[in-house]
């Protein structure tokens, strides 16, 4: 007997709840009872989706990061800038933010879970970025003989540096001087 195809009107008010008492109650107070009371469904849906808050909040990341941000229109530099201002949009000011050095201090201490995370959030959203530079390399925008790696973690490193420790604010402005930082030393 197949089990039931996800709801995804269930999904989604779940996030969204997550997301909304993340901003009320942060990380540490927030538990699987309220979200699904403040979702409208029972409990044992929201833990046969994800079996722990931890897992929850990586599943809010990233539907608020979004998986897809750098896309490849042909100017290399708004695509990286769209792609660096989603993670401004996701976690300036918001909740995410607020609640993103708790979230990272739960991955350091749970392999699995980081796991979860890097395959969930990290690598999707960094495969985007790579396509674009690979087609930016391909059509000789950029130098080819870059480490992708290093310029993948150039490209975000000071909006999560800024929202790790909060001692500067994260801007658009900051996403564009990132772009222009990479891009300098990628020209040819």
């Amino acid at each position: 007997m197949p089990g039931r195809t996800r709801d995804a009107r269930i999904d989604r008010a779940v996030l969204d709840a997550t997301v909304e008492l993340l901003g009320e109650t942060g990380y540490a107070a927030l538990s699987m009872g309220a979200v699904a009371q403040r979702a409208g469904v029972h409990r044992p849906a929201v833990y046969r989706r994800w079996p722990s808050k931890r897992h929850l909040v990586v599943d809010a990341v990233a539907a608020r990061l979004g998986l897809d941000p750098t896309p490849d229109t042909g100017d290399l530099r708004a695509d990286l800038v769209t792609g660096i201002t989603t993670v401004v949009d996701s976690l300036a000011g918001t909740p995410l933010g607020r609640v993103l050095p708790a979230l990272v201090a739960d991955l350091a201490a749970d392999p699995e879970l980081s796991e979860r995370f890097l395959d969930q959030v990290f690598h999707p959203r960094r495969a985007t970025t790579a396509a674009t530079l690979r087609a930016a390399a391909g059509r000789g925008e950029i130098r080819a003989d870059f480490d992708m790696d290093f310029v993948l973690d150039a490209l975000a490193a000071p909006l999560y540096y800024r929202v790790l420790f909060g001692h500067l604010p994260l801007t658009r402005r900051l996403a564009e001087q990132c772009v222009d930082a990479v891009l300098a030393g990628l020209r040819t």
